[in-house]
């Protein structure tokens, strides 16, 4: 297991719907094990594959019940079945480190997804837990927690992005 770069805002692999997995071998028992080991380092509570720039549907989140823990969850090709009510909460992202926002999102959802085994099984998550499903997801499918804000918000945080990257 080793640590990879987590790619930043910016990062074209973050824009692209990231490819289904089609096999569960050793190539990608591999990526969910530096995955884990990047996630611990960061610290993050999730992290998805193309934050380490492998566009894979895989993604993983840190057992709530555990939190100072090595317990993690993972989920391949994971897609949200369900959801309900809304909860705005403060939320960042180890892509777009050093800012954080009020984002609004589902305060339970329903996933199905494979596990590193490739059996078929669903979760809920509720509160924090659904939160980091949902915005995990979103970088599956090249999204970020800003896209998710106010157009006028949207708009001045990418201003912001774009100065420090520049």
């Amino acid at each position: 297991m080793s640590t990879r770069p987590i790619l930043s805002y910016g990062a074209e692999v973050l824009r692209k719907p990231a490819q289904p997995v089609s096999e569960i071998d050793d190539e990608v028992q591999r990526l969910i094990d530096d995955m884990a080991e990047t996630m611990f380092a960061a610290p993050g509570v999730g992290i998805a594959a193309p934050q380490v720039g492998v566009s894979q549907r895989i993604l993983l989140v840190r057992s709530l019940e555990d939190p100072e823990g090595k317990d993690y969850i993972v989920l391949i090709n994971p897609e949200i079945i369900s959801s309900e009510g809304k909860e705005v909460a403060e939320e960042g992202c180890l892509s777009v480190p050093e800012l954080r926002m009020e984002v609004a999102r589902a305060e339970k959802v329903r996933v199905k997804a494979l596990d590193r085994q490739g059996k078929s099984f669903e979760m809920e998550g509720i509160g924090l837990m659904a939160r980091i499903l949902q915005h995990e997801i979103d970088h599956l499918n090249g999204l970020f927690y800003i896209d998710r804000l106010s157009s006028a918000k949207r708009d001045l945080v990418k201003r912001k992005l774009k100065k420090k990257m520049a």
